[in-house]
């Protein structure tokens, strides 16, 4: 029997207006990715697989953040867990700012060019992603085309996001998913024109996939949830029973759906986060209430934090320090508190307006003799570890949506009130709102601008790094100098680029501080002063000193140590003097090193089977500085190739 012939596949036609606007957004998106490209220009035209921000500060410990991923799924091992950082503890990425919602969609880049390229990718398409994910949800709003472009863009290079992205902190430069969560949210309260279920599953999987990007962020979501939800429904059960009536079951019923969805999906990578192995517990930056105080919010001036030079430096960016995150200036307060006043009847300005104050005030730090939402923030158990400032993501978000509608508003109703009409109407429309546009952003690009593109430098490896590591064996253990707690946190990207094949004693981050140090918190400290002392000297060879170092040395399970000078270095990488600390620990670990490619190396660490060196006070001071006195005719320069002058000294002066 033949077969019954089928009806020919009707196609999905794509009506021209269709088209259009696929083209329009197309070329908003394109525009956004340009414009970060011109940001991130240097690193494009230098090389992107080896000039980003710093090897140093922050910088480094996201390229770590971005190699361990590729590194344990092309082994099989846990993305969530590394003992590579931290010896022999570990390190708990998901308690970190490890940004794995990136890093690991990034993973073949990382395979093919490294951590220094993929680290570049995220902080160029942050921006534009941002700004483009609010382009296309302000359509839900806003009918005219520029004001949404411009309110993407203020979102997706806003001062918060350029701020974050000046030290690669990309947990918060990475706001894609929350213009999405918006309107998922505005769905579910407001509009409800699809079902409860399938908004809940959609705001608890974004929620899931925001707590990859920044938990710190979902943190600061749901306060804001809480507290703006608790606003806007008194204002209703006040102002509209009948409204609250309808709309609260449907609202509800998506609440629980996505409480339920999200927390199945988030149940053990939170518990992973807060009590896996390796987590941090208590206050996780413990002068947390400091850092609060050099980034509270500045909305109107462009402040810069006091002795931004070091602050850069340790941060980790060696151009010029970018004002307040926070700021939004006279301009763009003017016009959105103008837009709000005029178009006071317009619900949606009414609740964004709302949303921008309630970030603004609970972005405060913490101020003598005045109550501000933080001091309640810090009595909670998860918000006292949230920066305050972290809240103006939610408040630049709010302040574009405003910023597009009064735009929008502008171009409608000037010609109305002008009572023109036709093409006139038209220019004058597009005129007041372009406008508007200037002045609430002109004084930002201003501003800002003058500091940008971001300035960028290489990613240098002493030479002992780039062809002896990668060949240690398997199970080495290596003490860096400059220790990566230290504060100059170098160490962490030369390990990146190693992709990571050897393990490393301590790390960067807040895990590493003196207080989670444990029994090797003396040598922990003595270390530090020995790599960057700030005010004090550098330690001596005492026996105490030399026996925290060497407890230290030991719980961490070193086997290898390295002292790797590098002359083209950035003095701060380079750590505080090289040859003083070849001989520390010459007479810490009770023997001279070899050389290797310019490096003091000493392998096959064995404590047990070499006692410490004790010399007297003089001993270090005066061998340093007969080393670097003259070394072939020419005076010492602390990144120089290392030699045995210095080792060989103090094994004489060895009492």
């Amino acid at each position: 029997m033949a077969a019954e012939a089928r009806p020919p596949r009707q196609r999905l036609s794509v009506t021209p207006q269709r088209r259009r606007r696929g083209v329009i957004a197309g070329a908003a998106a394109l525009s956004y990715l340009a414009l970060a490209v011109i940001l991130w220009g240097e690193a494009w035209a230098d090389g992107a697989s080896t000039h980003t921000l710093c090897g140093c500060g922050d910088p480094s410990l996201f390229l770590w953040f971005f190699q361990w991923p590729a590194t344990a799924i092309a082994h099989g091992h846990d993305p969530f867990f590394s003992r590579a950082l931290f010896h022999p503890g570990g390190i708990n990425l998901l308690a970190q700012t490890s940004v794995l919602g990136l890093s690991i969609p990034l993973t073949p880049i990382t395979w093919i060019w490294g951590p220094v390229a993929s680290l570049n990718v995220a902080s160029t398409l942050c921006p534009a992603l941002s700004a483009f994910a609010t382009y296309m949800v302000l359509r839900r709003w806003v009918t005219w085309t520029p004001a949404r472009f411009l309110g993407g863009l203020l979102y997706g290079f806003s001062p918060f996001v350029l701020d974050n992205l000046e030290f690669a902190h990309l947990m918060t430069a990475a706001l894609m998913l929350l213009p999405l969560i918006l309107a998922v949210l505005d769905e579910i309260v407001f509009r409800q024109d699809h079902s409860a279920r399938w908004g809940g599953i959609w705001l608890g999987v974004l929620l899931f996939l925001q707590f990859f990007l920044s938990s710190e962020l979902v943190a600061v979501i749901a306060v804001t949830i809480v507290l703006a939800g608790a606003v806007i429904l008194i204002a209703d059960a006040l102002v509209d029973r009948e409204a609250l009536r309808r709309r609260a079951p449907h609202a509800l019923k998506a609440i629980v759906i996505a409480a339920a969805v999200g927390g199945a999906l988030l149940i053990y990578p939170v518990w992973f986060a807060l009590d896996g192995p390796a987590h941090l517990s208590g206050l996780i930056w413990p002068n947390l209430g400091t850092i609060g105080g050099y980034v509270g919010a500045s909305f109107v001036t462009p402040d810069y934090i006091h002795g931004s030079n070091i602050y850069n430096d340790l941060g980790g960016y060696e151009g010029h320090q970018l004002p307040s995150a926070a700021y939004l200036g006279w301009g763009m307060l003017g016009v959105l508190l103008g837009g709000l006043v005029i178009w006071i009847k317009d619900r949606r300005l009414q609740c964004f307006a709302f949303l921008l104050a309630l970030c603004m005030v609970c972005s405060l730090g913490l101020r003598k003799g005045a109550w501000v939402p933080a001091r309640l923030f810090a009595q909670l158990p998860i918000l006292k570890n949230v920066i305050e400032q972290r809240f103006m993501a939610i408040g630049f978000l709010a302040a574009a949506v405003m910023l597009a509608l009064i735009l929008d508003h502008a171009r409608r109703d000037v010609p109305r009130w002008l009572k023109a009409h036709g093409a006139e109407a038209r220019v004058l429309g597009v005129g007041a709102a372009l406008g508007l546009a200037a002045v609430a952003l002109v004084p930002i690009a201003v501003t800002f601008g003058g500091e940008l593109p971001f300035a960028m430098k290489p990613v240098l490896l002493p030479r002992w790094y780039q062809m002896v590591a990668p060949k240690l064996p398997a199970g080495a253990v290596v003490l860096s100098y400059p220790e990566p707690f230290s504060g100059i946190q170098s160490a962490m990207d030369w390990q990146a680029v190693d992709a990571d094949q050897f393990s490393q004693a301590g790390g960067g981050g807040p895990q590493g501080q003196a207080s989670r140090a444990g029994s090797a918190k003396a040598g922990f400290q003595m270390l530090t002063m020995l790599s960057f002392g700030v005010a004090s000297p550098p330690p001596n060879a005492t026996k105490a000193n030399l026996a925290a170092v060497r407890h230290a040395i030991a719980v961490w399970g070193v086997n290898t140590v390295v002292i790797a000078p590098d002359a083209a270095a950035p003095i701060l990488q380079q750590g505080r003097d090289p040859v003083y600390a070849a001989a520390f620990m010459t007479a810490a670990l009770g023997r001279v090193p070899a050389i290797q490619a310019g490096a003091w190396v000493w392998d096959n660490v064995s404590l047990s089977a070499q006692a410490a060196w004790h010399v007297s006070r003089s001993v270090l001071p005066s061998c340093v500085a007969s080393a670097e006195k003259a070394v072939h005719g020419h005076a010492y320069h602390r990144g120089q190739a290392a030699t045995m002058a210095v080792s060989d000294c103090v094994a004489l002066g060895a009492l």
